[in-house]
């Protein structure tokens, strides 16, 4: 028996085999994340918190982790609070603003707060500073229309305790205060009118993706594989997952891990990995790419002569990501200045990805809706069209819309990261266009994937805490986990919104973790309001 062992032994050795090696084919683990982005990395840690013998593992393509839409170079990084964003804040048929939308992403950048101040705490996150600063937050229009629109809006908002503190203003001086570089060479006759509030901030999801992860790895239960691609996701007969992996560095050398949960936080290749596992949700859904670039300028004298994100309105047709804005980043330890986004567009999924990436994701379920959306969005459509024919004047122009003594050598051009925004199939209109993110899982809630764009990652522990719900719903209803989790987030299952002294409360309690800004807002009036605009000269 023992010559038999070695013999078969030294024939797997002359093959190229070893016990190890085989045994390395095939692996189990308890959770796959799939992406080594914000979301897996949110989740990770979430999962590492409540069950820390859980095993764990992430794959991730790339020679890094948070390096396609978590890097800070590819997304706004503005902590989506919807403290500037007027996208967020629609203007319905009979003239009214409908600040739902506006409220539910303020509520849930909370969250984000509360869970990134948490792991300070514990020492997972460290130096707050190197991942989020204190930024003001403003909107800026111009034009008789777009004042007006600006100030239903203030006035809409000082309904909602999350905004209190938020200023409007139409004149030329105090603007000029806040934002120097928007005002000087401005025509004073000029309708203007902004909106501002300290209390933003600008974040940086690559920085605080590297710092989840390398606490993640610490854990011996964990391992992150780099230079890793998934090749293929198949049900086994136990309910799990057997997932194919390609390891780049090794001629894509195949192997197994079967996973008894798996969660795809791939970003724009979310659809596609979500399609090979076969479930009957994914048939939904189809992608559609836009990319963008901005205008960059790092030279101090510039820089430090603007402390803000100032957001404009979008153009007809733009998506959600395409809203110009100015905006304050910390990138790569400096203080730069961006301008923009442009839109572009690929057939990539990813910064880094193939052009084959939207033909790939195609099927007979769901070509029929993009067609629909295509058809039912020609302002998208047009908008786009003229985005890629934009020339560097044309970008200069619309930069000193914002910025009039702006110099076009002081500023470069920078390639952002691609978005795909989600189509979902609807019984009467074919197809529509979703805004925003959406977690898609099967019916046993053992896979699930994240899909959309903004405002993604400034939402990952909420949207986390909502994949958790679909993934883990026996756990999460269990008082070990609701326990847990209110240390980790101590609003948790509350509402802020309506709520004075819990919004004061947590702002306060996080900005003093996290090193940010913050002035009590409890002596704001709650019928305070801003002259009307006809009201105020300038």
């Amino acid at each position: 028996m023992r010559k038999t062992a070695l013999l078969l032994a030294l024939c797997m050795n002359a093959l190229g085999f070893s016990q190890h090696a085989a045994a390395e084919q095939e692996k189990n683990v308890d959770v796959l994340l799939i992406g080594g982005g914000i979301m897996s990395a949110t989740l990770g840690t979430y999962l590492q918190q409540l069950e820390p013998t859980w095993s764990i593992e992430m794959i991730e393509r790339l020679d890094s982790v948070g390096e396609e839409s978590s890097n800070g170079w590819n997304n706004a990084g503005t902590g989506h609070s919807a403290l500037a964003e007027m996208n967020y804040t629609p203007e319905n048929e009979a003239g009214d603003i409908d600040i739902s939308k506006a409220v539910e992403i303020n509520e849930s950048f909370q969250v984000s707060r509360q869970f990134w101040a948490s792991l300070v705490q514990k020492g997972v996150l460290t130096n707050p500073r190197s991942f989020i600063n204190s930024t003001p937050h403003m909107s800026f229009v111009w034009g008789d229309d777009n004042v007006n629109f600006l100030h239903k809006r203030y006035m809409a908002l000082q309904k909602s305790t999350l905004f209190r503190g938020m200023e409007y203003s139409e004149d030329h001086q105090q603007i000029e205060k806040w934002v120097p570089l928007i005002m000087e060479g401005r025509d004073p006759n000029q309708k203007v009118a902004a909106t501002r509030i300290p209390i933003g901030t600008d974040v940086n999801f690559g920085e605080i993706t590297h710092q989840l992860v390398n606490s993640l790895i610490k854990n011996s239960n964990f391992t992150l594989q780099t230079h890793n691609e998934v090749h293929d996701i198949k049900r086994n007969d136990d309910g799990g997952w057997d997932v194919t992996i390609a390891d780049l560095k090794n001629a894509g050398a195949e192997t197994h891990v079967k996973a008894k949960f798996v969660f795809i936080g791939a970003g724009g290749a979310a659809l596609p990995l979500l399609q090979k596992s076969g479930i009957p949700e994914a048939k939904n859904y189809a992608g559609f790419p836009v990319g963008g670039e901005f205008l960059v300028t790092d030279k101090p004298e510039i820089v430090e002569r603007h402390l803000a994100k100032v957001y404009g309105k979008a153009s007809v047709g733009a998506p959600p990501m395409s809203v110009p804005h100015l905006d304050t980043r910390m990138l790569d330890g400096k203080r730069v200045l961006l301008f923009g986004p442009f839109a572009t567009f690929s057939t990539k999924y990813l910064k880094n990805g193939s052009l084959w990436d939207m033909f790939g994701s195609l099927t007979t379920s769901n070509f029929m809706p993009m067609v629909h959306v295509g058809l039912d969005n020609f302002d998208l459509v047009k908008y786009l069209i003229g985005q890629l024919m934009l020339t560097d004047d044309d970008r200069y122009a619309a930069l000193k819309e914002y910025f009039p003594e702006a110099k076009k050598e002081d500023w470069r051009l920078a390639i952002a990261g691609q978005r795909v925004q989600i189509i979902k199939k609807d019984a009467e209109k074919g197809g529509v266009l979703r805004l925003g993110t959406e977690v898609v899982a099967s019916q046993d809630g053992t896979i699930s994937a994240l899909l959309g764009a903004s405002p993604g990652a400034s939402t990952a522990a909420p949207i986390m805490l909502s994949v958790m719900d679909k993934m883990f719903k026996d756990k999460i209803a269990t008082p070990e986990w609701q326990t847990k989790l209110k240390e980790i987030i101590p609003s948790y299952g509350q509402q802020l919104n309506g709520n004075v002294a819990a919004t004061e409360r947590e702002l306060r309690d996080t900005s003093r973790i996290l090193q940010l800004d913050y002035t009590p807002l409890a002596a704001a009036n709650d019928d305070s309001a801003a002259p009307a605009p006809a009201a105020v000269n300038n």
